[in-house]
């Protein structure tokens, strides 16, 4: 007979063969029970220790190949012990069922001096093995059954006997099974649970499977499947009655390993990323990620609570997620990041470290929900950005911004204004909070962007991950008569000659401007180097600041080289010229008013015959300026 319990353990990676060591005191029978197993019959001879025997694959019910390994106190070492300890991935403590010494020994003994040469986070899993079972008309279970409870790391026991037969093919495979199919990450014997996520079943055996269901758990079945707590229920059944491979299959059909971790296979799908390349979700991966947002959004109030969110992770191994998020993304006036935050920190983590976006896409279920290959499909690979330039225009949809000044400038105050924050709700923001990165959407010409600002630290020198980027805000404080020279300095020294567009920021311009210590004052090293003019910049307002400089360098970031600062230039005199066509229009409406007196006068048709010439001339000059606004 035999009982099985579970036991709290970690197993080893995924085997490729399995090594089982019996130990027990002298004369137990641990030779004879390999010696039955080889040659199907008791030894009328047995020698001191036998010989390792492997067994190949293909006569293994699990199909691995399995080495069996004798221990004998007469001709091993206690050194050659612990090392064969250490190689083992299963061990079989073997007493005599008519010996109350040598049971004894499994608790006084051999488990503690297994544990010893374990690791206590990945103790080897124990088979007890009552043998000589033939001499005697009773059970050793009413003793061993205590031991079980005391020790977690015991899979099962067994009791067999050598001289008959009993039980022989079971005991190894019983020992086999324990480390292909563990039952410590399936199964806490505490609290009766499954741990280990849900998986579907197979569709041949649903019906049986819910009838089964039924007949045990009330709520174990609705609409025609089974409900989580069904299935739990069920896959508990399958581990209390020994039928471990069933849940492992349905585990390992899905990426996880022994130790119910998702392999780094299905975590981390191939994903090429040619130079000069940025990653973005696409479409499909928008949309699982609303419907993860909306499943979590419990009280729709659009914005994810610190208990939302920490449901929502509950799939991952670690919080993902640290304080700084909600100071990089939009948040409510209570702090939880929003729907569209949600989306902006995803954009994030794809643009900056995609292989960590495939991680939590895994963990999310991405490729098993949407019933696709892998992670890799949520994932746009643009076109390398020389290829935009070229052809003056680009399909990506994020475009990073570095933020550059002095200390002090504002260059913070510049990131969190993108998020619609003024300077009195930055004031509350915590330093050990901070963050360096801020996105959000910016519509430019109708098309919805992320602009994602980077505030690099003030140095002598920038290095080239600190360059690269798709468009610069210089950031200087018009309060500091100094703040100037060093936007002035890093320009000439990294972007001068680059291609790279550039915008200075006038940071703080509600304070009083003060002249700025170089040789020439901002305005004219703009027109120097044909940039636009330095745009004037304030966080503290009453309401959220003005939007107007993330749209600008959005549209300079979207539009490759020389058509950046064009287009933004004509953008910027565009408000004049509408202006002056309204005045040209007024005045012509105003040249050419007539009234009942005019129509009767001598004068009419001579003041009709130059207003209509004036209207040609004008009317096309007209004409000309809105094709150039075009």
């Amino acid at each position: 007979m035999r009982a099985g319990r579970a036991r709290p353990l970690r197993a080893a990676d995924m085997k490729k063969d399995v090594r089982i060591l019996l130990v027990g005191e002298p004369r137990v029978g641990k030779t004879s029970l390999i010696m039955s197993l080889v040659s199907e019959e008791f030894p009328e001879e047995v020698p001191p220790r036998a010989e390792e025997i492997t067994i190949p694959a293909d006569v293994t019910p699990e199909r691995v190949p399995t080495h069996i390994v004798d221990y004998s106190e007469a001709e091993q070492s206690d050194e050659q012990l612990h090392q064969e300890i250490s190689q083992a991935n299963v061990i079989c403590i073997v007493y005599a069922v008519n010996n109350k010494h040598s049971i004894d020994k499994v608790t006084s003994r051999w488990i503690p001096l297994i544990n010893e040469r374990t690791d206590k986070d990945s103790r080897l899993p124990l088979i007890l093995v009552g043998n000589k079972s033939d001499l005697v008309e009773y059970s050793s279970m009413e003793t061993i059954l205590p031991i079980m409870n005391q020790y977690t790391e015991i899979e099962t026991c067994v009791e067999c006997s050598a001289k008959n037969l009993k039980n022989i093919s079971e005991l190894f495979y019983y020992a086999q099974k324990a480390v292909l199919h563990p039952t410590g990450p399936l199964y806490c014997p505490e609290e009766k649970e499954r741990i280990c996520f849900n998986t579907p079943l197979a569709p041949q055996a649903l019906e049986d499977v819910k009838n089964v269901v039924r007949k045990h758990i009330s709520d174990g079945v609705a609409d025609s499947g089974l409900t989580l707590k069904g299935f739990l229920f069920l896959h508990t059944l399958f581990i209390q009655r020994g039928r471990h491979e069933t849940t492992w299959t349905v585990l390992r059909r899905f990426g996880y390993d022994d130790d119910l971790d998702l392999t780094p296979e299905y975590l981390f799908p191939l994903l090429k990323i040619p130079p000069d390349c940025t990653t973005e979700l696409n479409h499909h991966a928008y949309l699982f990620l609303q419907s993860t947002f909306d499943k979590h959004d419990l009280d729709r109030d659009c914005a994810l609570s610190p208990d939302e969110l920490k449901d929502l992770f509950k799939v991952f191994p670690y919080i993902p997620w640290g304080p700084d998020v909600n100071n990089t993304v939009c948040t409510n006036e209570r702090g939880w990041i929003t729907y569209q935050g949600f989306l902006s920190q995803w954009t994030l983590t794809t643009y900056l470290d995609v292989q960590r976006c495939l991680e939590y896409l895994g963990y999310l279920g991405y490729s098993i929900l949407t019933e696709q290959e892998s992670q890799a499909s949520a994932i746009t690979v643009t076109r390398d950005k020389k290829i935009d330039l070229q052809k003056k225009q680009t399909q990506r949809n994020v475009f990073r911004c570095n933020v550059i000044g002095v200390k002090n400038c504002g260059k913070s105050g510049v990131l969190q204004a993108l998020l619609g924050r003024n300077l009195s709700r930055q004031k509350k923001i915590r330093d050990d909070h901070k963050s360096y990165y801020a996105i959000n959407t910016v519509y430019v010409y109708g098309q919805e962007k992320y602009l994602l600002l980077h505030d690099i630290s003030e140095s002598e020198f920038l290095t080239e991950a600190e360059i690269i980027c798709d468009v610069v805000c210089l950031v200087y404080d018009v309060s500091n008569p100094k703040s100037f020279e060093y936007c002035a300095r890093i320009f000439k020294q990294h972007f001068m000659d680059s291609r790279i567009p550039c915008l200075i920021i006038a940071a703080k311009s509600d304070l009083h401007e003060v002249k700025q210590e170089y040789s020439i004052s901002p305005a004219d090293f703009c027109r120097k180097h044909k940039m636009p003019p330095p745009q004037a910049f304030t966080c503290n307002t009453a309401d959220a600041p003005s939007k107007d400089i993330f749209v600008k360098l959005t549209t300079m970031a979207m539009y490759p080289e020389d058509q950046y600062r064009d287009r933004l230039s004509r953008d910027m005199g565009h408000t004049d010229r509408i202006e002056n066509l309204r005045k040209i229009w007024v005045f012509l409406k105003t040249a050419l008013h007539v009234t009942q007196a005019d129509l009767k006068s001598s004068t009419f048709w001579l003041r009709a015959s130059f207003g209509a010439t004036v209207f040609a001339v004008l009317g096309f000059a007209m004409y000309k300026a809105l094709l150039k606004q075009r």
